[in-house]
């Protein structure tokens, strides 16, 4: 007979999830309206409200400086721009009187735009006469060219400046040195039409040559010889201004003697050598 089975009872585990505890979620914080912020930060001077305002205000900075980039090379940062403007920002904020009536928009873009310029201002080694004078010449040119149909020519351009022509060519040599080029610039060979950085077109006024090597070898031999002729404090002095480059006044603190004192002894020890070269090489 066919042996039976008994099969074990397997028993159902039901699990119950737990309970959980609810997490209280962080209450946002409550921003006032601005005229709100404004009136609790004029009876409270609470600094936490102070942020919030300006924090409020920071798109208006972007929002000049933004303006403001599309005027200047591309060497001005747009972040520079903006840093700058939140200093603008902040003493507008200081200088504020809500009682005036005025939206604090109105009163902070000239305080954001004058702190811009007067950064970029001090940083500019140009004088401020010759960025104008070169903005009277841009509208003089095309003011002249709307008028004749081409590019004017200097009596033209003093004329319609009405100033003499040895102005006009002292203010253009003026202007000629507050140009900058970037030595990384890729620019156009002449000789195949080839892209190269602008530093590999450049070539020396004077090319070395092997008389020009020799006579200079001949001279620094000559110079190291007639040093010696020197006194011993001249010899100080050229050796610590030239191989040291010490300044004068570290000098005189080494050498214990004056900044002038250092300056006389350093004329004199120059004009001793001169007259030795010209004797010898007759230059």
């Amino acid at each position: 007979m066919p042996t039976s089975t008994t099969a074990s009872p397997v028993r159902k585990i039901v699990r119950r999830p737990r309970k959980v505890a609810a997490v209280a979620e962080p209450a946002a914080a409550v921003v006032l309206p601005v005229h709100r912020q404004w009136e609790a930060w004029r009876h409270s001077g609470d600094p936490e409200i102070r942020q919030q305002l300006l924090n409020r205000y920071l798109p208006l900075v972007r929002n000049v400086a933004g303006r403001m980039a599309l005027g200047f090379p591309k060497s001005v940062e747009l972040s520079d721009l903006v840093s700058t403007g939140v200093i603008g920002l902040i003493e507008a904020f200081k200088n504020f009187d809500p009682d005036r009536g005025v939206k604090f928009e109105t009163f902070a873009v000239p305080r954001i735009r004058g702190a811009i310029l007067d950064e970029l201002r001090s940083l500019d080694w140009v004088p401020r006469s010759t960025r104008a004078k070169a903005r009277e010449i841009d509208r003089s040119t095309v003011r002249l060219e709307n008028r004749l149909g081409r590019v004017p020519n200097p009596t033209e351009l003093a004329g319609d400046m009405k100033i003499s022509l040895a102005e006009l060519t002292a203010a253009l040599d003026d202007l000629s040195g507050t140009t900058l080029l970037s030595l990384d610039e890729l620019v156009y060979r002449e000789e195949d039409n080839r892209q190269v950085p602008r530093v590999e077109t450049l070539e020396s006024p004077q090319r070395e040559t092997i008389l020009g090597n020799i006579e200079r070898q001949e001279l620094r031999a000559y110079l190291i010889n007639a040093v010696a002729n020197l006194t011993e404090q001249e010899k100080l002095v050229i050796a610590f201004y030239y191989y040291e480059e010490l300044t004068l006044r570290e000098i005189g603190e080494i050498m214990h003697i004056s900044e002038s004192r250092v300056s006389q002894i350093h004329t004199k020890s120059v004009g001793k050598l001169r007259n030795m070269v010209r004797e010898r090489f007759g230059y």
